[in-house]
């Protein structure tokens, strides 16, 4: 598989996804990596329907992400991989998924979390694999849409966390 994207947006598939990023990944299909999502069959189907027009979607957890990845069948796809959250995609990385940099959009705040910026907020889950997935050399972009300044996610962690 050829990864042309990789992107957490907790929101999954909707309007900036499918007008904005699944162009600029230029993929054949977009693989949804989160246990959450995959055990929810409406939420499956709502997001299959909201798929760019031919653009297949695939709905998987990180064990079945990986078998996927590693499957010669698919060796030639081009993938544009969304996660809700960074643990999801810290599994596929040490799953032996080769994520060079990972884009980050929006993480909504909900309990427990801090703000870092008006679209990311983090919770200590968050910010430890961020932590890890940037000491195993994925480059962390966070850039909520596209006209915004690319910023490592990192610089943000270490205003926020301090220590």
């Amino acid at each position: 598989m050829i990864i042309t994207l990789a992107r957490i947006d907790d929101r999954l598939i909707h309007g900036q996804v499918t007008t904005v990023w699944s162009k600029k990944a230029a993929a054949d299909r977009i693989i949804i990596v989160d246990e959450n999502v995959y055990q929810d069959e409406i939420r499956k189907t709502l997001l299959k329907q909201a798929c760019p027009p031919g653009m297949k979607v695939n709905i998987v957890n990180v064990p079945k992400a990986i078998a996927v990845f590693n499957n010669s069948k698919y060796k030639d796809d081009k993938i544009f991989y969304l996660f809700t959250n960074p643990a999801e995609a810290l599994k596929l990385v040490k799953g032996g998924v080769p994520v060079k940099k990972l884009n980050i959009g929006g993480m909504q705040y909900s309990e427990g979390k801090t703000q870092i910026t008006k679209s990311v907020s983090l919770d200590q889950e968050d910010v430890k694999a961020f932590k890890q997935l940037d000491q195993l050399g994925v480059k962390l972009d966070l850039q909520v849409v596209e006209s915004d300044p690319h910023v490592n996610i990192m610089d943000k962690i270490s205003e926020k966390y301090k220590g």
